[in-house]
């Protein structure tokens, strides 16, 4: 009897070696599973997407916007689709990491229940938290439209926003609306103040329909814009830009400190976007020289990208190999440099696991 208990202890623990090992396997096969099925990784079901042109992809009117004439679009989807790009943008690329396709932009939201299964985009390219340079819907008109295709449209349960991730990106339109506006030098920290506490606000509006996570983008670097580097023969930053910018994003981490404080379910999330442009600009060298000269750019100082004369004929000019350069125009990056700001953000976006 002695050996038999001690051959059934033996298989015993042969056994639990063999299911211990099997967890481990089956462990590391869930692991790869998660790694390679963002949408799982993440837990969220939908994706929900409020700003401007960092964000829109298809909002704005074709009319008023040259992201749907040539050459924007022209690495994806093949032609102009209301991009500001050449490609993909961060609403693709997070919807990606997510594991699914780029929600619907909102103007598209009668197409029907199945296309808008992934989610809605509200951004319109141009627009800030307060009235810009644009008649385009600001952040605040955004989310009620959000409020009404939830409240009054129900084409969205409450189910469904609280298994969501809301995008917030602002690329600084209300800061070019103030100069434009006439607004000083010495003005503008308290204006930088007032935006940050109305984008504070408009992230509880966004909470209070139900949203459990929430990512907003802290500002890029500004003075690193073409549009601001053009002075330099794009060799370097604007410095005192880059200051203004770092004072929005301080202001903008004491904001959302305190929102999370408020709802206690730490709701509220920062993508360092300032951090990953810069990032990016060291993997490609270093921020001067080339790497801050755009793809895409007017053949004088009146024309911009896809710009064309009263004959139709083009006043612009684009680079031959537009996977190269991190801008693609004057303000936006390519998808390539699109494709080098998300690498920068992904350990930040792991972060955002429910």
């Amino acid at each position: 009897m002695g050996k038999k208990k001690d051959l059934v202890f033996f298989f015993y623990v042969l056994l639990c070696l063999f299911n211990l090992l099997t967890g481990i396997q089956g462990f590391q096969s869930s692991v790869q599973h998660l790694q390679q099925n963002g949408h799982k990784r993440l837990g969220f079901s939908k994706l929900f997407v409020f700003g401007d042109s960092y964000a829109d992809t298809g909002n704005i009117g074709k009319s008023v916007s040259s992201s749907w004439r040539p050459p924007y679009g022209i690495t994806f989807p093949g032609k102009p689709a209301g991009r500001f790009s050449d490609g993909r943008i961060l609403t693709d690329y997070i919807a990606s990491f997510m594991g699914m396709k780029s929600p619907i932009p909102y103007k598209g939201r009668k197409i029907g229940i199945k296309a808008a299964r992934y989610g809605m985009n509200f951004a319109y390219g141009g627009t800030g938290v307060f009235t810009t340079l644009t008649s385009e819907p600001n952040m605040t008109t955004q989310i009620l439209y959000f409020q009404r295709v939830v409240h009054d449209d129900r084409l969205y349960t409450y189910a469904d926003i609280a298994s969501s991730l809301a995008l917030v990106s602002l690329a600084g339109n209300d800061y070019g609306a103030y100069y434009a506006r006439g607004g000083s030098s010495q003005g503008l920290p308290a204006f930088i103040a007032t935006v940050v506490n109305q984008l504070a606000l408009n992230l509880k509006s966004i909470h209070d329909v139900g949203m459990k996570k929430i990512a907003v983008t802290a500002l890029e670097p500004l003075g690193c814009l073409p549009q601001s580097t053009v002075m330099s023969s794009y060799q370097q930053c604007n410095g005192s830009q880059n200051t203004a910018v770092n004072l929005h994003n301080i202001l903008m981490q004491q904001a959302v400190a305190k929102l999370n404080n408020e709802t206690k379910d730490s709701a509220f999330h920062i993508l360092d976007l300032y951090g990953a442009f810069m990032s990016a600009f060291k993997r490609q060298g270093d921020h001067s020289g080339s790497i801050l000269k755009p793809c895409c750019m007017g053949l004088r100082q009146e024309f911009s990208c896809g710009s064309v004369d009263k004959t139709g004929v083009k006043q612009y000019t684009v680079c031959q190999n537009p996977e190269s350069a991190f801008f693609w125009d004057d303000v936006h990056p390519s998808q390539s440099g699109w494709h080098s700001v998300y690498s920068a953000l992904q350990a930040s976006l792991y972060q955002l696991y429910p």
